[in-house]
């Protein structure tokens, strides 16, 4: 039961810190997330799923290039801020569910992010194999890896040990994180 202290301990965090999170840390995420979409594509088809979504700051990157959007987050009061700003997107869904459990069956997803989501979970390979999971076999799969948590070789060594082929890695000084841009092993590069 220690996964479930921790797991509190984030939920307890960010519904504290809902309020001012876009005015911390939008400007640090929307960083990772340009340089991952700038490696990657979407097209009007793709299923897209963001794992700990936080207040959903990635909508605004793709909302116009997807069929459909999840936004998961296990945090409810950063949940609210993201169906605030969803409210006038048809095709997006807001859902409070742990990463390390996605109400998904296998391969649904064409394209699923994790942006700031594994230093914040207990048992970070147990959420990229469920990310994985829940991505289809030839699926863009984002995952950014906190520089303070995971060294560069640490990150990569992580991934690959979940099954993940790093087809991209992005790092530069203005981000507190690496960005891999990444398919499950065995399947095509980007």
């Amino acid at each position: 039961m220690a996964e479930w202290t921790k797991k509190r301990e984030v939920i307890r965090h960010y519904d504290s810190s809902a309020s001012v999170y876009d005015a911390q840390y939008a400007e640090e995420q929307n960083a990772k997330m340009e340089a991952a979409l700038n490696s990657t594509s979407l097209n009007k088809d793709s299923f897209v799923l963001d794992a700990g979504c936080g207040t959903g700051l990635l909508l605004k990157h793709i909302d116009k290039s997807a069929k459909l959007i999840v936004d998961l987050d296990i945090s409810l009061k950063i949940l609210k801020k993201a169906k605030k700003r969803v409210k006038q997107l048809p095709k997006v869904a807001v859902i409070r569910a742990d990463a390390d459990s996605i109400p998904f069956q296998n391969n649904v997803f064409d394209a699923t992010f994790a942006i700031t989501l594994l230093q914040n979970m207990p048992d970070p390979l147990v959420t990229l194999h469920e990310t994985k999971r829940v991505s289809k076999d030839q699926a863009t799969i984002v995952i950014t890896g906190l520089k303070k948590k995971f060294s560069q070789e640490a990150f990569v060594k992580l991934l690959h040990k979940a099954g993940l082929y790093v087809s991209i890695m992005k790092m530069n000084s203005q981000m507190n994180d690496t960005v891999a841009i990444c398919r499950k092993a065995g399947g095509e590069n980007i």
